[in-house]
């Protein structure tokens, strides 16, 4: 079922084979990108992206990365703010990690950082259904707290819309507060939702999003 679900979302948002026809050095400035919003909790700055690609690539590189969604540039287009799994624009979705707040695109992306990266991670967001507050500790794969105790990850699979998945797909990959909730989201179609457990999930999103970083 997981390999499945991963398989799927790479035919929907195939960030990985998108990944793999960057140049080495987009390929790396990329990586890099994910891992200051996870790590500083900032974007790299500008001089810090002309290091890796040169002075005067910098503006023709972070296009290149927003034209193929692999990134989110802020409204100036001058910094990128967001990368899958995460961003700085505010979200249902808000993450602790490494001791300060970012946000990630949907709930699978929340589920997703702490296996990246290993890292312990809070997330605070919302059952999609009722609005409910969903609150879950992670460690790295680990699950180790969750309220409400049986929280579910829904997935409905549709093709992203506009220019980044962040804005489409992503808002529709969400926390809902337990299976009863979940039938009445996803109203038995169950050929366009998925729903998850949240160690389901993590493996799925670990699946997905870990080979971005080699």
């Amino acid at each position: 079922m997981l390999s499945q679900a991963i398989e799927r979302l790479n035919r929907l948002l195939p960030l990985k084979a998108r990944q793999n026809k960057l140049s080495e050095s987009l390929k790396t400035l990329h990586q890099a990108v994910i891992q200051s919003l996870v790590m500083r909790g900032c974007p790299l700055s500008r001089s810090e992206i002309a290091e890796q690609v040169g002075e005067d690539k910098v503006d023709t590189a972070i296009a290149r990365l927003e034209h193929d969604d692999l990134a989110v540039l802020s409204a100036d287009r001058r910094q990128i703010v967001g990368a899958y799994p995460v961003t700085l624009e505010p979200t249902q979705h808000k993450l602790h990690v490494s001791g300060r707040t970012i946000y990630a695109m949907c709930a699978l992306d929340a589920l997703s950082v702490g296996p990246m990266f290993e890292l312990p991670v809070e997330i605070r967001s919302r059952c999609r259904v009722s609005a409910e507050s969903v609150y879950i500790k992670q460690d790295g794969m680990h699950i180790l707290a969750a309220i409400p105790p049986s929280v579910r990850v829904g997935v409905r699979w549709q093709m992203p819309s506009g220019d980044h998945a962040a804005h489409s797909l992503c808002m529709e990959m969400v926390f809902l507060k337990d299976d009863t909730t979940a039938a009445v989201w996803h109203d038995g179609d169950l050929d366009r939702h998925g729903v998850f457990s949240l160690e389901e999930a993590v493996q799925f999103g670990a699946g997905f999003f870990r080979p971005l970083l080699v």
